[in-house]
């Protein structure tokens, strides 16, 4: 009801991008999605949805098309699977200026969502902030099973910490150049797991992760989605992701991630960055909150 009534732009003056995708079915989820990110206490500057489905693109609902009236911008790209989430608004900006803040198109975000998301930005700039993170376990220097990783339960950034986009992360401007210099290498090297790539990056470019509460949030689901989100809860516990993680992360990556318990990046610093070259996992008994 609120979408047919409501006349106030999607978005606002937090500097930010946020984007996200949609398929399917799912497209008519994704409205909801978006009107929650609208009623936030703090609206980004601009927000994209990026279909990759002609047909989709061309018959849109009704309730998009009045997201875009209010300033939603609905572009249509290449089919990069999970990475369409994120990747196409890298590639689209030539000089990165905004952070980029990631979503779902399944969640309804709570109105404190991205103000907080942005005051961690602005406090931590050399981190990837988050609102819910894992911990990266390994046993004599190998990486454990991708679903068996425990909550984050501080605050501490760390190359260990490993950022769930289905609750929003937060990157640096200077990490999407880092993005755009990676191409679409991510169809060859982890096409199916995006949050697995994008650690992986932020590892490589110096960028540790950050959850900016104690307590890891996961917010609600929008009714009707359950579907789709079991089958990529399937892919994840089923161990799809673990094969693109192994084929990733080299030794001298597994040493960076098990040598560093807290770590103060080095652009927080001196202003100088160095290169480093070297779904939902939840263990039993370690739900995140939900709210």
């Amino acid at each position: 009801m609120r979408n047919l009534t409501v006349r106030r732009a999607v978005t606002g003056a937090t500097p930010v991008a946020v984007s996200l995708t949609t398929y399917g079915r799912r497209i008519n989820a994704a409205a909801i999605a978006i009107e929650s990110i609208a009623l936030g206490s703090s609206r980004p500057s601009r927000i994209t949805l990026w279909l990759d489905d002609p047909e989709l693109y061309a018959a849109l609902p009704a309730a998009l098309r009045r997201l875009e009236r209010r300033g939603l911008k609905i572009s249509l790209t290449d089919n990069l699977g999970p990475h369409t989430k994120y990747f196409p608004y890298v590639k689209s900006v030539q000089d990165h200026y905004l952070p980029l803040v990631t979503a779902d198109d399944d969640i309804m975000y709570p109105r404190y969502w991205l103000r907080r998301l942005y005051d961690a930005h602005l406090k931590h700039p050399a981190s990837v902030n988050c609102h819910w993170a894992s911990k990266i376990i390994l046993d004599d220097g190998k990486l454990n099973s991708y679903h068996t990783w425990p909550n984050c339960k501080d605050t501490e950034p760390r190359f260990s910490n490993f950022g769930l986009g289905v609750s929003g992360i937060i990157y640096p401007p200077e990490m999407l150049v880092e993005l755009a210099k990676h191409g679409t290498a991510f169809r060859e090297l982890s096409p199916t797991a995006d949050d697995v790539w994008l650690h992986w990056v932020a590892l490589r470019s110096d960028y540790p992760v950050r959850q900016i509460s104690a307590t890891p949030r996961h917010f609600a689901l929008i009714p009707g989605t359950q579907a789709e989100a079991l089958m990529k809860t399937n892919n994840v516990e089923g161990s799809g992701n673990d094969a693109w993680i192994h084929g990733l992360y080299s030794e001298s990556d597994r040493r960076k991630i098990a040598g560093v318990s807290s770590v103060v990046p080095a652009f927080a610093v001196t202003g100088i960055r160095g290169r480093s070259h070297g779904p939902l996992p939840v263990a039993a008994g370690n739900r995140p909150i939900l709210q």
